[in-house]
């Protein structure tokens, strides 16, 4: 007969290093999501939105460009090319910063959802030192990592969010899915390890409401099957977060869970703060026993914003507000001031664009030194130090 200890010490050997690396991870059970100590984890995040995928209203740019490619075109136009290569790669050194991390932890919030594009992720892209900067200061600050494919290849979403072409062509184009497959296989591969990233969201918004896209939404779940097999085939740790359809807002073309260890996400803006808004992914976690993700919300009243999140909580969703960081407005923890000529650029945006209309709007064009300079300032403006708090915007509680 073995002794007790010499069975403990056998099951060890065989577990090994398996069970010990998983005991590193946030992992799901049940509804809820448990720590790597074993206790209850219940998210409270903030998005780095307009980061490294900017989007044109959080630039004070209504009425004018709204993707990231479009914005970069505007730039292009006004300040020239060469100067905007040198601007990006400025941009993303100073929109976030481990200053920016620090504030978000002394807040109260525990994790950041960071939002990425596709087409600085190939070999050799850029983003990936920004991924790894991220996460080394949220490891030092001890904030949990959600990686969000916001834009990819091929376009999810069909809007300024994926920076794609106008139509979601990611569920049309067989090529743009292996990319992506491929693309999530690599981030997989990469960060197997890492215990400071919660989970891998791995489309965000997919498919609008428009007119006749929703015929796209039975494609939705067996592109996610695919993801998720060649992401379970480099990594078994970390949690797969699955969105609806039509802006994250419909979970009724998902069957059970995909995946043994995944969290599903909706999205929320422009609703009544009520319990009412949320209760089919309340019936669809009742029913399969998963954990769930408010994404995104926000871009609201503070009062409006703290009543959301006290429903959240009374539900124990796991919730990450939008953004962190915008141009003047108010709904978010920072603004930054409007830099110099900034409304003459913003007023030139708004006017019909392409060459054909070069002509037509040369008397309302911003010099290339007043649009050079406007950039200039906006890079010193997105520092934190210079950036603005908004003391009203709520904070968690827990």
């Amino acid at each position: 007969m073995h002794s007790r200890p010499a069975i403990l010490l056998l099951f060890l050997l065989l577990a090994g290093p398996a069970s010990l690396a998983q005991s590193r991870f946030v992992r799901g059970q049940g509804a809820q999501l448990i720590d790597p100590a074993g206790k209850p984890l219940l998210l409270r995040g903030i998005n780095l939105g307009n980061w490294l995928v900017p989007e044109g209203y959080m630039l004070q740019l209504e009425g004018g460009p709204q993707s990231a490619r479009e914005i970069d075109a505007l730039f292009r136009e006004l300040a020239g090319p060469a100067f905007v290569d040198r601007f990006w790669t400025e941009w993303r050194k100073r929109y976030i910063t481990e200053a920016d991390i620090a504030r978000i932890s002394s807040l109260g919030f525990n994790s950041i959802r960071l939002p990425l594009h596709h087409s600085r992720l190939g070999p050799g892209g850029e983003d990936w030192s920004h991924i790894d900067n991220t996460v080394a200061w949220a490891r030092k600050h001890r904030l949990w990592v959600i990686l969000d494919l916001h834009a990819a290849p091929g376009g999810q979403t069909g809007t300024n969010i994926d920076d794609s072409w106008g139509y979601p062509w990611l569920f049309d184009d067989e090529p743009s899915q292996t990319a992506t497959i491929d693309l999530w296989k690599r981030i997989a591969a990469r960060y197997k390890s890492e215990p400071t990233i919660l989970g891998y969201d791995l489309l965000n918004e997919p498919i609008p409401h428009f007119h006749g896209l929703p015929r796209l939404n039975p494609l939705l779940e067996p592109l996610y099957r695919r993801i998720a097999a060649a992401i379970r085939q480099v990594d078994p740790n970390h949690i797969l977060i699955f969105e609806g359809a039509q802006w994250a807002s419909r979970f009724d073309m998902f069957g059970p869970p995909i995946d043994p260890n995944a969290m599903y996400s909706f999205h929320k803006y422009w609703t009544a703060p009520t319990r009412d808004v949320i209760k089919d992914y309340l019936a669809y976690q009742a029913m399969h026993h998963v954990p769930l993700y408010m994404g995104e919300s926000g871009e609201n009243s503070d009062d409006w914003i703290s009543r959301f999140i006290a429903v959240l909580e009374q539900e124990k969703v796991n919730w990450c507000l939008w953004p962190y960081k915008k141009m003047t407005a108010t709904s978010a923890p920072i603004s930054f001031e409007k830099p110099v000529h900034w409304d003459l650029i913003a007023a030139y945006a708004k006017l019909p664009g392409g060459v054909g209309a070069t002509e037509k709007k040369a008397a309302t064009r911003p010099s290339p030194q007043q649009a050079q300079a406007a950039l200039l300032d906006l890079l010193d403006k997105v520092a934190l130090d210079r950036c603005r708090p908004n003391p009203g915007f709520p904070r968690p509680a827990g």
